[in-house]
């Protein structure tokens, strides 16, 4: 049974919410990527403290983290990881759900990691660095192809891949983590 999962994805394709589920059913704990990276102001990380809390924060016998981080963490990320479950959903259901929880999150003023919330800029910026739903919509191929390319690499054979396509697949991955309780 999986124990220690990485799930991965475009922006907005919806890691956390699918990690936080995925946690609470095996009852281990939640990594969210982002929570460590983002200081307030959002500043990040250094690289060498990021990586030193992630590799603390899996230092563990089960965890599920979301996010990419692929370049800073995700060595360390895949080399515990029996699976990596990639949300790989159609870039239109991307983009309708990172615009819907942008708009709502900047409207709502909600509070994001270390003090951050979202920045109205994320509603008019045209710079995919200044703008998650840019961010997203310009990342949406690059995504597939890296998420694509580690699937095949036999670097990551000791890994079992998801690929999902849908939210039925999510739904049915995640039923599949719970064991089936008889009434």
């Amino acid at each position: 049974m999986s124990r220690r999962i990485s799930i991965v994805g475009n922006s907005g394709s919806g890691k956390t919410a699918l990690a936080r589920r995925a946690a609470a059913a095996l009852g281990v704990a939640h990594i969210e990527l982002d929570a460590i990276y983002h200081q307030p102001g959002w500043r990040p990380l250094d690289t060498p403290e990021f990586r030193r809390r992630v590799d603390a924060a899996t230092d563990s016998e089960g965890w599920v983290t979301d996010g990419n981080y692929t370049g800073f963490v995700g060595d360390l990320v895949w080399a515990g990881a029996d699976t990596v479950v990639w949300l790989d959903l159609p870039r239109r259901t991307v983009m309708r759900q990172v615009v819907a929880r942008t708009i709502r999150r900047v409207l709502r003023r909600e509070l994001l990691w270390n003090g951050n919330r979202e920045p109205w800029s994320n509603l008019y910026r045209w710079d995919p660095e200044l703008n998650i739903m840019r961010w997203a919509w310009t990342q949406h191929d690059k995504v597939r192809a890296r998420y694509a390319a580690a699937m095949a690499d036999p670097s990551y054979a000791h890994i079992r891949f998801v690929r999902v396509r849908s939210h039925a697949e999510a739904e049915a991955w995640l039923a599949s983590l719970a064991p089936s309780v008889v009434p």
